[in-house]
Formats: structure tokens, C-alpha cells, sequence
């Protein structure tokens, strides 16, 4: 229980550090962001193996992680910095001409924990399983790990990546899903229906694991139980159920803050429901 709260206290700072982020930049996507908080800190405080303070391209004997839907980048900046990969100040400089922190991560700036540039939906999954695959014919035992939006699967470049993968049984990649049911045009299902998508992940080959994004204990047992799949001629899907804007009232399942940045009244207003617990950047 006491990993658990640590790990709520992180999710609760990151939130405050993407509100701040979006505030000051006045600019970047927070809902989503704010949706995929959770998975994000259980992934990088708790589940992955790798050392922030050696990075490199490779990722040789390490797990690696790929963002996809790459726009939710106040999360993962705010994310890599805390877990150490680089200095907490550099928030400050979120989507500023010539900083590290891009709008959409990139690796011409060398910021460290980044492999691809991303946010052109629909390219991280072709990525990872790449990825996954030289892992496995390097005979390298750690995992590769992917997020995407549900909104990105309406591109049909991932499904070709999962076809891929079933047909050369890459078993070493996990795969989550940010299933809100939200983008920037609205609700999926009104924009462009991905209709059940847990029979469609499954009937492309994917063993398919359903849980609460927005719940840290639920999302520690679904990557554990994920892990035990490993090896087994198949890719395992999280097809997580979370909320955008998740732990802002006014923000939670509004497709508008997919896109929009807090001002300062609204930024006063968030931070006041979310507790500073680890110190502001």
C-alpha cells in the first residue's frame, strides 16, 4: 500500500506539472495528458527496467518505451524529468523557441528518454514493433512498451503493424491504449467508430487485458499480468478505460481540453483540487 500512495502522490504532481506547463506556455494538449497520467507513473516509478542516468539510443538489455500519440508530451516531459533523465527546471521552457521541450517530442534536441519523434498518429506502434522484434532476434529479454490513442487507431498504419506482429509472433511488447473515447473533434464513436475494438485488437492477434487506466492499483496487476503473457506467439494489448482530463472537474470527458491550455483563473482553480506533493518545477 505504501507503493501504491507514492505512486498516487507522483501521478498528483504530474498533473499539477502539466497544468503549469499548458498554463505557461499557453499552449499544448493537457486532457489528454491528464487521462494517461496514471499508467505513465506506474510504467516509469515502478514497472520499467532501465537506468535514466546511462540513456542511450539502443535501449540494449533495457526495457524501452515509445510514445505514439506523441501531442500528450506535458506528460511524458514531466514524467522523464521526475524519474531523472533530466533537470526539473527544464519545465520552464515548455514549447519555447529552441528548447528541448517541443509540442511534439523530437530527437534532433537530444533530450534524453526520447527514441523517436512522434505525434504524427500512428507511427509508434510501427516503431515498437520494430523494435521488438530486433530485440528478440538480438535474444535481448526486455520488454518494449507503446502508448497510443484510441483516436490514433482510426489511422491504418497500426493496423498493419498488428498484423505484423501476430504474423512474426513479436510476444515481447505491451501495448496500452488510452481508451477515452475522445479527440479533439469529439467522441470517437461520432468522429470515426473504431466499434468494439477489444474483439477487433483480438481478432488481429493481440491477447487483449481490460482495465481502469485511471486506477494505480489496477494498473500495477494489469502490466503484472500483462508481463506473464510475455513469450507466450502474441503481442498483449492494455486496452485501458481512462478519462480525459482526469483529476480537474471542469476538464474530466470534455474532448475541448484535448487541445486548450488553462488560464490563469482556470490553471488556480485545477491546482486547487490537486495537492502539491512533491514540490512545483
Amino acid at each position: 500500500m505504501d507503493k501504491v500512495n507514492e505512486l498516487k502522490a507522483i501521478a498528483k504532481q504530474v498533473r499539477r506539472d502539466i497544468l503549469r506547463m499548458t498554463n505557461l506556455a499557453k499552449s499544448g494538449h493537457p486532457g489528454g495528458s491528464l487521462g494517461c497520467t496514471d499508467y505513465l507513473t506506474v510504467l516509469f516509478f515502478h514497472e520499467l527496467k532501465m537506468d535514466p542516468g546511462q540513456f542511450n539510443m539502443d535501449g540494449i538489455n533495457e526495457d524501452v518505451f515509445f510514445l505514439s500519440n506523441g501531442h500528450i508530451s506535458p506528460l511524458f516531459y514531466s514524467i522523464l524529468s521526475r524519474r531523472g533523465f533530466f533537470e526539473l527546471d527544464e519545465l520552464h521552457t515548455f514549447r519555447k523557441l529552441d528548447s528541448r521541450l517541443q509540442g511534439h517530442p523530437a530527437t534532433d534536441e537530444g533530450l534524453p528518454g526520447i527514441r523517436i519523434a512522434s505525434g504524427s498518429l500512428g507511427q509508434g506502434l510501427s516503431v515498437a514493433v520494430g523494435c521488438a522484434l530486433a530485440k528478440k532476434l538480438n535474444r535481448d529479454k526486455q520488454l518494449v512498451y507503446v502508448l497510443t490513442g484510441d483516436g490514433e487507431l482510426q489511422e491504418g498504419q497500426n493496423w498493419e503493424a498488428l498484423m505484423f506482429a501476430a504474423h512474426h509472433q513479436v510476444d515481447n511488447l505491451i501495448i496500452a491504449v488510452d481508451h477515452n473515447q475522445k479527440q479533439i473533434d469529439g467522441p470517437t464513436g461520432e468522429v470515426l467508430s473504431l466499434f468494439d475494438l477489444k474483439s477487433k485488437l483480438e481478432s488481429f492477434g493481440n491477447r487483449v487485458i481490460e482495465i481502469n487506466g485511471n486506477d494505480i492499483e489496477e494498473t500495477i496487476n494489469g502490466l503484472k499480468i500483462a508481463k506473464e503473457y510475455t513469450g507466450k506467439g502474441k503481442a498483449i494489448v492494455l486496452l485501458m478505460k481512462t478519462i480525459m482530463g482526469k483529476g480537474v472537474d471542469f476538464m474530466e470527458d470534455d474532448h475541448r481540453w484535448h487541445g486548450v491550455a488553462p488560464n490563469d483563473e482556470q490553471l488556480a482553480k485545477a491546482l486547487a483540487q490537486l495537492e502539491e506533493t512533491l514540490g512545483d518545477f
